[in-house]
């Protein structure tokens, strides 16, 4: 199951070993929301640790992540854990679905003049 999300990075943690055959890069994704912003820490595993040599904090990325649960029982009591897997970054589009920093689209033609000699009846 896939999801995307976009945000602005807020803070990249570095590259952890964590076994012989392991790695993990944590970041943490500020992304409005209302009156309140939220601050969501995702995970590169392996090779996709190098994503995030692209960016610095404070860029707009769109994200995309897989969201992945297991159950842990440890003397009868059983937790659970969440993970957000990103798997892609990529920069984020502005309204118009073209890259943060790319040239605005061209304003829409209006269809009012301001002509006081057009011949429209009205």
């Amino acid at each position: 199951m896939s999801f995307d999300i976009q945000g602005k990075l807020y803070e990249l943690f570095e590259e952890q070993q964590v076994s012989d055959k392991f790695r993990k890069r944590e970041f943490v994704l500020e992304i409005p929301d209302g009156s309140y912003t939220q601050y969501v820490k995702f995970q590169l595993t392996q090779d996709k640790c190098s994503l995030l040599d692209a960016y610095k904090n404070g860029d707009e990325v769109k994200v995309t992540f897989n969201l992945t649960g297991k159950p842990f029982t440890k003397n009868g009591t059983t937790m659970y854990f969440t993970n957000l897997q990103a798997w892609r970054l990529e920069p984020a589009a502005n309204n118009y679905g073209s890259p943060a920093g790319a040239p605005a689209q061209p304003d829409a033609p209006s269809f009012y003049s301001s002509d006081a000699d057009n011949d429209l009846p009205f």
